[in-house]
């Protein structure tokens, strides 16, 4: 089992705890989920790269904050693609810190992993109450 954390063109947020937030995804799996994590790698990007990832692979032209790419159907192995302008432009328009902005994208990419989707206003309610359920875990 594994839970890393890359960059391509942008960094995470100074202050992100790995080894916490790692503790909080294992929990959401194990809340949340039957499945077994082998490996979830989170991967800081610019929106521009982000956006190019989502116009090849998705046939999306727009900006995004997170794209959760799972490659398996038995265990977890996925890549979670987030763009910190979008993590920043998120955190001033709801008034929170970029960090914590940022435990709740990568909280959302673990979400989606187990099932959880945000594409209608119901949807989108629960993953959100999830979403702070999870996030008090870090504060």
């Amino acid at each position: 089992m594994q839970i890393n954390f890359f960059t391509e063109d942008a960094s995470f947020p100074s202050g992100l705890k790995k080894t916490m937030f790692r503790s909080v995804a294992q929990t959401i799996v194990k809340n949340e989920s039957k499945k077994k994590i082998d490996y979830i790698n989170f991967i800081a990007c610019s929106d521009e790269y982000l956006l190019s990832v989502n116009q090849k692979f998705l046939k999306h032209d727009y900006f995004t904050d997170v794209i959760t790419f799972d490659y398996s159907e038995t265990e977890i192995a996925s890549d979670v693609m987030m763009s910190m302008d979008r993590i920043g432009e998120n955190a001033k328009n709801n008034k929170v810190s970029k960090l914590n902005e940022c435990y709740r994208i990568l909280i959302h990419g673990v979400l989606h992993l187990v099932g959880y989707k945000d594409k209608n206003p119901e949807d989108k309610k629960v993953m959100t109450e999830k979403e702070n359920f999870y996030l008090d875990l870090i504060q």
